[in-house]
């Protein structure tokens, strides 16, 4: 599973956009939003980049974990 911190989430029309965005991915199997850590868990077996640009076209950023 691969977990990415997304910003810009603020509600559950935030989750709900960047799970569609996350899911239309066809070796995704399953995205989940955490809104309260502002974090995206990814089942599956997509390209990590692939991912990240699906989120950012949805209107939203991917931050680096430090």
């Amino acid at each position: 599973m691969l977990t990415l911190k997304v910003s810009g989430m603020t509600c559950g029309h935030c989750a709900q956009t960047v799970t569609k965005a996350v899911e239309a991915i066809p070796s995704v199997e399953r995205a989940l939003v955490d809104l309260k850590t502002g974090e995206v868990a990814i089942e599956g077996s997509a390209d990590q980049s692939a991912i990240r640009q699906a989120i950012e076209d949805a209107g939203y950023e991917v931050q680096d974990r430090t």
